[in-house]
């Protein structure tokens, strides 16, 4: 959708300055941005475009140190900004129509008699809905889900191609979830016997609160008794395993190849870095911050930033990597010093025996411990 630079800044809250007559059509890199395009300055590591950026426009904070000659739209939330520009430049995602659709329901599609199909609803080819499921308003159904006996989706739901959603789960309003994820399958629950691992049923459900957004092939364990619950407004990057009995927060923010064991608790708006992990049966407080590769074996108090394997303060594991840079380095000086510490003191027990030949008091020879 292409608008005026003052057009743009009244849609996303922004002061102007330069010329709003300006027309624009849509975003870029703030390297990349050309004629036409806007962009944005949230991070100072890319201040040093702003002197050659060829875009539109750059919106930035109050802050920002711009040449006097950029058009620029300044806001108190830069990159908050730049996100509205982009849904008013661009909009989100448009869904098609399902292929052979009679009332949005493609006859590719396999609904069982039983199961209730809300109003707006589009289901593509492949897509299976089962018994007794009830599927709510204005929801998108791609080729290859399926959705279990007696579940549960709410209104505004989007499930893009071959996720799953199991028998008995409970999905949210407004809830994403990409493709190849898959909600509710057995927790890894096993009781070993005699040498042989019995599987323990898994009897409980997983419960998806509001407006959570669930990326490509997660997994969401179903509880063994009663529910793994995702709370509202969290979101999941990609390849994240989250364990049975898991219970998550609000607006919670998880990166790519995190995994949550089971039974742990987590609060609300806690973030974790890429590949961190949590031990089972362990409670993170809200607010806290689990650093990329954290290894959590132990409780995180509410705002606490972890890091490191195990995970211990921030700041202690940002000196204990700065320490064990140069590992190589520190062996072979420690073992120079051995090599020294031998030779002084091969050097004062020579001195000691010849001052005892020479009549010498041995109390006046040096003492090696202390000198050394």
């Amino acid at each position: 959708m292409e608008m005026t630079l003052a057009e743009l800044a009244a849609r996303i809250g922004a002061e102007l300055v330069g010329d709003g007559a300006v027309r624009v059509h849509a975003v870029a890199p703030i390297d990349r941005a050309g004629a036409g395009e806007i962009t944005f300055l949230a991070n100072q590591r890319y201040a040093e475009y702003l002197a050659s950026t060829r875009a539109a426009a750059v919106i930035v904070g109050r802050s920002a140190e711009c040449p006097p000659s950029l058009p620029r739209l300044v806001a108190e939330d830069p990159y908050f900004a730049f996100r509205e520009a982009i849904v008013a430049l661009h909009g989100h995602r448009e869904h098609p129509p399902p292929m052979e659709a009679r009332d949005g329901v493609s006859a590719g599609a396999r609904i069982h008699p039983s199961a209730s199909i809300g109003a707006g609803c589009r289901i593509h080819p492949l897509a299976a809905v089962e018994r007794g499921a009830t599927i709510g308003r204005d929801c998108v159904l791609y080729p290859g889900v399926y959705v279990g006996e007696e579940a549960t989706i709410g209104d505004g739901c989007v499930l893009f191609p071959n996720s799953v959603v199991y028998d008995r789960c409970r999905i949210g309003n407004r809830v994403t979830i990409h493709a190849c994820a898959v909600i509710g399958s057995d927790g890894f629950g096993y009781a070993t016997h005699h040498g042989r691992h019995e599987k323990i049923p898994q009897t409980g459900i997983v419960v998806v609160e509001d407006e959570v957004e669930i990326g490509s092939g997660c997994v969401v364990e179903r509880a063994a008794m009663e529910e793994t619950r995702i709370g509202a407004g969290t979101k999941l990057a990609d390849l994240i395993s989250i364990g049975h009995g898991a219970r998550l927060g609000r607006g919670c923010l998880l990166v790519s190849l995190v995994g949550i064991s089971g039974s742990v608790e987590v609060g609300d708006f806690v973030a974790f870095g890429g590949q961190a992990g949590v031990a089972g049966h362990l409670s993170i407080g809200s607010q806290a911050q689990i650093a990329a590769k954290a290894a959590v074996v132990s409780d995180v108090p509410p705002g606490a930033r972890v890091a490191g394997i195990p995970a211990i303060d921030l700041d202690a594991a940002k000196r204990n990597a700065l320490a064990g840079r140069d590992l190589y380095g520190m062996s072979r000086r420690l073992k120079e010093l051995e090599r020294e510490v031998g030779r002084l003191t091969a050097a004062l027990e020579t001195l000691r025996r010849e001052m005892a030949a020479t009549g010498s008091s041995p109390d006046d020879a040096p003492d090696p411990e202390h000198d050394s």
